[in-house]
């Protein structure tokens, strides 16, 4: 128990640092890097800078989470409407529990904890983007998990994605940018802003119309 219990106060003090801190890396940064070191030929080191949410785009904080996490601004980590829809289901065809995350909980997830779906997983998910949200604001967590987001095969964060996809800088992305990378965030490893498949299209159109519904950039002002 007395284990536990520093290792929570340890977890607390972290996020209390990087509430204002860059981050430096996360788990799954760490994991590319660690591939490529130990097969280079296969695969390449993260491209990863921080940069601060005053020169990201307002269209890609949008973006995301129309397409992500339309009730963002509301929840404490856990969407409990989609959590219901989940229990109903209870699971996949393929046996493994469905999705229902939150961008709290992809940023737990991306931060400290590893990919594939078990419910040992989800359980650790779900803890951590609570006490990720007691943690830090709104826009605090969005601006982290826009940074480190993976937008491409060893893409990690805004700032790299805009540089090698648009070569641009991540506050000149416009609507359609911004889409277009919010859409390859399910599957950004074998993804290509450039190179499309139509399911992806498709998936830019819906999230610029979703964007249009939430009331464009105003929506933002309910993170503060």
């Amino acid at each position: 128990m007395g284990l536990f219990i520093t290792l929570i106060l340890l977890l607390f003090l972290l996020l209390l640092v990087y509430r204002w801190l860059p981050i430096p890396t996360s788990a799954f940064i760490y994991h590319q890097n660690a591939l490529a070191r130990s097969s280079p030929k296969l695969h390449e080191p993260a491209d990863y800078q921080w940069v601060s949410w005053d020169n990201i785009s307002p269209h890609l904080a949008l973006a995301v989470i129309a397409s992500e996490d339309q009730r963002f601004p509301k929840h404490w980590g856990i969407d409990t409407i989609e959590l219901k829809k989940a229990l109903k289901e209870k699971r996949h065809a393929n046996g493994k529990p469905r999705g229902a995350s939150t961008i709290t909980q992809q940023l737990a997830k991306n931060l400290f904890l590893w990919n594939g779906r078990s419910y040992t997983r989800k359980a650790l998910e779900a803890a951590l983007a609570v006490a990720i949200e007691i943690s830090w604001p709104k826009k605090r967590i969005l601006e982290v998990y826009l940074n480190v987001a993976q937008f491409g095969d060893a893409i990690f964060g805004a700032k790299e994605a805009s540089r090698i996809l648009f070569d641009k800088q991540p506050d000149k992305l416009t609507k359609e940018e911004a889409a277009m990378l919010a859409a390859v965030l399910p599957r950004p490893a074998i993804s290509n802003v450039n190179d499309p498949r139509p399911e992806t299209i498709r998936k830019q159109q819906w999230i610029l119309k979703q964007m249009k519904q939430l009331g464009g950039l105003n929506y933002l002002k309910k993170l503060d």
